[in-house]
């Protein structure tokens, strides 16, 4: 299974998740490339989405490899990715230096989106955390911990791709799981799909808004007006 685009995407994985309509459930966006992933689920469930402010901790050589992520909050999380630490012989100092660069991005979007994922209702609900792949996992698994932090009742991890070992290496705080495709050979994310451009700021912020006030129309979405393909 090729998926053509996040939005197609989304929608195979917003079938997946349909025993959650009607429930109590919040839609966890990771930015950037979860957030159309995630608006077609929040649209099929006719749920709120949110975005959480999630950041990979990569390697300074090559930042598309994870060796750490972080969740903010009143707590931040980090979560070590010690495999790729000690493969790449990663100083302590460099990684709390990435670590500092990824809460100052955080910060960034922060005010760019002009959300607070500090203050959405997760309590209590059902969260579920999408993105459009994992690959070590480390995103998500520091997704999760903030979230279990922040009361959750139950937590889903909903991913169209995702290699075996990271799927594997999901915390206890998770409930469920559910991924569409785990190939036995990864290589990357974006091999699984045909269309996989780079999600821009301002692509994130529109939808957004755009699920928000479809959400206040009658507290259903209209996926007449609301287009959340990827240009």
């Amino acid at each position: 299974m090729t998926f053509r685009n996040r939005m197609d995407a989304g929608q195979k994985l917003a079938i997946a998740l349909d025993r959650y309509r009607g429930q109590d459930v919040v839609v966890l966006a990771l930015p950037r490339g979860g957030v159309p992933v995630a608006a077609e689920v929040a649209a099929h469930l006719q749920a709120p989405l949110e975005i959480l402010f999630v950041r990979k901790i990569g390697l300074p050589a090559q930042p598309e490899i994870a060796m750490g992520a972080l969740v903010d909050g009143e707590d931040p999380i980090v979560v070590r990715n010690p495999d790729v630490i000690r493969f790449e012989q990663v100083p302590d100092a460099v990684f709390e230096e990435a670590r500092g660069k990824a809460l100052a991005e955080i910060d960034r979007r922060r005010e760019l989106y002009g959300r607070d994922d500090r203050s959405v209702g997760i309590r209590d609900r059902i969260a579920i955390i999408v993105d459009d792949g994992m690959a070590t996992g480390a995103t998500m698994r520091a997704a999760i911990l903030g979230v279990k932090q922040r009361g959750a009742r139950k937590i889903v991890a909903a991913i169209p791709v995702a290699s075996q070992s990271a799927v594997s290496d999901m915390p206890e705080a998770l409930d469920e799981v559910v991924c569409l495709k785990q190939p036995f050979a990864f290589d990357a994310v974006s091999a699984h799909y045909t269309d996989f451009r780079q999600v821009c700021d301002e692509e994130v912020v529109r939808q957004l808004a755009e699920a928000k006030a479809a959400l206040g129309e009658g507290n259903a979405y209209s996926r007449k007006d609301v287009d959340y393909a990827i240009r």
